[in-house]
């Protein structure tokens, strides 16, 4: 190759780059992280040297050999996933199966989702492995469409205030749950705000539609707490990891998250487990292994503690797998694995990872296209300067965005478009039905002044500041007077908010009916529970499983902007 040598001086072309270099190094996207893969460390997305072979041996009704190792050399993982998530009855058969046979099972609409799920019973963390590498995003996608539990795809979203306002997180929680999103979840900068901030985000939630599940995302005990008294419906940040080195530094094992499982069920609390690639290298754990060899063991671990679900897809180490090749085919493989291992998947796309628009992007389609059981396990339903989960893939900049895509791919991803007057009318009536309840509780007032804010605010910045002090002693006595989801129906009922009372009243009354427990279990808008039970995804190729098609399709129409056929001078509203 023959060197190009620099142009002279004084012909206004640069020393060192071309122009449409400095161009592209300009680009949001070269703000990444990029690293080079390091598999003695575990950062490689899916495809390492270091990654056991597929293996199993069974004596006597039991596992005695799994992947490599016998029993005598299990860590606790080995142990509970060869005693709890492996089919001993089937296993040896299916590890026989070729692990190509398997993947085209999984890609092919003639093999029915029932097939391909009672194969996977018996397959170890090594062998569907084997069968994941073999596939390309697209089959992977595929794959998804197919495994899917529920047959109705849904969405998930965060709402939290950069101040732990109780009342922006109940607006943004009304404007949320009528935009579409199943379930809510929020967090807190400053735990002690978190029953204040719990309440403001159930009000809210059955303000803008009876049915949305919620949560409160903190340390164990608490979240516990809160779904044991009845503000909250659900849980899902009961994180599970992949070697028992990051497991014991946790000071957890999968039994002892199994027991916690127990507890919430007890109850009606629905639940789900968190686990996502990256995690046991960015702990520093990750004992050589792949990311995504890692993550299925965490599935495995999922299934055989017997909880609904999982979200998972990286979650928030989105940036280690993200900055080595591959990394986010390995995260859609992720999801598939969890829909195949017939557990809930809330599908990642709740942590920023990346500068470029396009890159967000492409890192949302595996899961939207083919749809799963929440695309997002937490689209901010905030700007994303108050998102406390630190940031999301999507923010409320890009809600018109996403009811394009939507409505250019006709797909379905939870959401819709809502006329203006409808938004400010459900978070106005979310922050006074607020107001009402702390003025029942005996908490700080809310002024007119934060009413008026609530209504067309968009951040936190928007908001008059509240006497912090004031509210965690408020918080404090709503702990100590043991404040229940029942009395704030009530006291919604007697503040003249009873609908609002009823929609709360009707998500705890689920509770003791159990259909929430239901693997991908939401409430519609009519307090149907929709799950796999009774709302089975039945993919199996073209003209079947759930198509957007009729009111839902017509509903997703609707835009912004959209210039009226009859008239090109207005718009259709």
């Amino acid at each position: 190759m023959t060197a190009v040598a620099p142009r002279a001086e004084g012909t206004g072309a640069s020393l060192t780059t071309s122009k449409r270099t400095e161009v592209l190094e300009d680009r949001p996207v070269n703000l990444d992280g990029f690293v080079e893969e390091w598999p003695e460390k575990g950062l490689v997305a899916m495809e390492s040297d270091f990654d056991p072979q597929p293996s199993v041996r069974v004596e006597d009704g039991r596992i005695v050999e799994l992947d490599g190792r016998t029993r005598d050399q299990f860590d606790f993982m080995d142990t509970f996933i060869a005693d709890h998530a492996i089919d001993v009855d089937t296993c040896e058969a299916a590890m026989a199966t070729e692990s190509v046979e398997i993947a085209r099972m999984l890609v092919d609409p003639r093999t029915s989702r029932a097939d391909v799920v009672a194969v996977g019973r018996g397959l170890t963390p090594a062998k569907i492995l084997d069968v994941v590498k073999l596939m390309n995003v697209v089959e992977i996608m595929m794959g998804i469409q197919k495994t899917r539990s529920r047959r109705t795809p849904a969405n998930q979203a965060h709402s939290t205030s950069a101040k732990d306002n109780p009342i922006q997180v109940a607006a943004d929680a009304a404007e949320g749950a009528v935009r579409g999103f199943a379930e809510l979840e929020t967090t807190l900068g400053v735990v002690r705000y978190a029953p204040l901030v719990a309440i403001g985000l159930q009000v809210g939630g059955q303000v803008g539609r009876g049915g949305v599940l919620t949560q409160c995302a903190l340390e164990e005990a608490t979240e516990l707490d809160l779904g044991m008294r009845g503000i909250t419906a659900y849980a899902e940040t009961i994180s599970i990891y992949g070697t028992e080195s990051v497991f014991v530094d946790g000071d957890d094992t999968p039994w002892s998250k199994a027991f916690l499982a127990s507890a919430y069920a007890s109850r009606g609390i629905k639940m789900r487990f968190t686990s996502g690639t990256g995690s046991e290298v960015q702990m520093g754990n990750a004992e050589g292994r792949s990311m995504l060899y890692l993550e299925i063991r965490c599935i495995l671990m999922a299934k055989g503690a017997g909880v609904q679900g999982l979200q998972n897809g990286s979650i928030s180490c989105i940036g280690v797998p993200g900055a080595v090749p591959g990394g986010i085919r390995a995260v859609a493989a992720e999801n598939l694995v969890a829909s195949w291992m017939d557990l809930e998947c809330a599908s990642g796309n709740d942590q920023s990872f990346s500068h470029s628009a396009m890159r967000r992007t492409s890192r949302l389609l595996p899961q939207m296209l083919p749809g799963t059981d929440f695309v997002c396990s937490g689209y901010s339903a905030v700007p994303n300067k108050d998102n406390m989960f630190a940031g999301s893939n999507l923010d409320t900049d890009d809600y018109d965005d996403w009811n394009v895509i939507q409505r250019d791919m006709q797909v379905d991803g939870g959401l819709r478009h809502v006329r203006e007057d409808v938004i400010l009318q459900v978070r106005n009536k979310a922050a006074r039905a607020m107001q009402a309840l702390f003025a029942e509780l005996d908490l700080p007032p809310i002024t007119d002044e934060e009413i008026e804010a609530a209504t067309y605010a968009n951040s936190s910045d928007d908001y008059p500041d509240r006497d912090v002090l004031a509210d965690l002693e408020g918080a404090r006595s709503v702990m100590e007077r043991g404040i229940t989801g029942i009395d704030l129906v009530r006291f919604l009922e007697r503040a003249g908010f009873g609908d609002v009372a009823e929609n709360y009243l009707q998500v705890l009354r689920q509770r003791v009916s159990g259909d929430l427990l239901q693997t991908a279990a939401v409430l519609t808008g009519d307090f149907t529970p929709l799950a796999a039970i009774n709302d089975a995804n039945d993919y199996a190729g073209p003209g079947t499983g759930y198509r957007l098609t009729g009111e839902r399709w017509e509903e997703l129409k609707k835009l912004r902007h959209v210039t009226s056929a009859e008239n090109p001078e207005e718009e259709v509203v």
